[in-house]
């Protein structure tokens, strides 16, 4: 998937900056972890200022986006991490693992390279109707993304003590991910909203279109507010996001 975000990735910050709420999440999930690798980490989301981090990412697009500042990054795939065993207290990937080529294989690399901890920020694909987005307009999108997202069983298998969660996303999130914006419908008509989104770039053009001109149609009658207004009266939605957490045990 990197060639995916090295199209969509230009002017990728305009619209995916890290929630304070969901960082909050991810903070309290390292615990007390003070070095951490970031898998699959983008443009530099979600590193924490307050612990040494180490960012892997694929993508040449992503990694010239990265801010002054940021954490160190090297240009590597999830499944062949280049770091030694137990390198760092954690490791962290959020919202990547259905980029990746072998989910498992990357999952493996992070046990190796932690001492202490796992902490994963994925979709559960045995949610698929839990967003109107996906379940009345892009069908296709979920289509699309039940085989790339791992299963929570997976995690189970694959990782030592793990604890599953589920992520509420904030009405107002400042995230632009595919869910960010569920209470703000008439975000997804914005071209630079769908942009960073990788579930739209992989929609043919004329599914896309289709699907907008039914959410615009919708919008405009009225019939989106009936349907689904009384959503938007709640503070967070759970659509299926999840923390996945798995613990080593102590340093030695």
């Amino acid at each position: 998937m990197t060639q995916v975000y090295d199209d969509i990735g230009r002017g990728y910050l305009t619209t995916r900056r890290p929630d304070p709420r969901i960082a909050r999440v991810i903070r309290t999930a390292l615990g007390d972890a003070r070095s951490v690798v970031n898998v699959g980490a983008g443009a530099g989301s979600y590193e924490l200022p307050d612990l040494s981090v180490l960012a892997i990412e694929p993508s040449r697009e992503m990694l010239r986006q990265r801010p002054a500042g940021a954490a160190h990054a090297l240009q590597a795939v999830a499944e062949a991490l280049p770091l030694r065993d137990a390198t760092v207290d954690a490791a962290l990937a959020v919202l990547t693992l259905h980029h990746w080529r072998d989910p498992a294989r990357g999952l493996a690399e992070m046990s190796r390279v932690s001492r202490r901890r796992i902490v994963v920020v994925t979709w559960d694909p045995a949610a698929p109707d839990a967003f109107w987005l996906t379940s009345h307009y892009f069908p296709e999108i979920v289509e699309l993304d039940i085989p790339r997202f791992p299963a929570i069983e997976t995690f189970y298998r694959r990782l030592p003590n793990v604890r599953v969660e589920p992520l509420p996303i904030p009405r107002d999130c400042v995230d632009g991910f595919l869910g960010a914006f569920w209470c703000r419908p008439e975000a997804y008509l914005n071209p630079a909203v769908r942009q960073a989104i990788s579930g739209f770039a992989l929609l043919a053009p004329g599914v896309a279109g289709a699907g907008l001109a039914r959410l615009a149609a919708d919008l405009e009658s009225g019939r989106w507010d009936a349907r689904f207004g009384a959503l938007t009266q709640a503070q967070a939605a759970d659509l299926g996001y999840r923390v996945v957490t798995a613990e080593k045990g102590p340093a030695s």
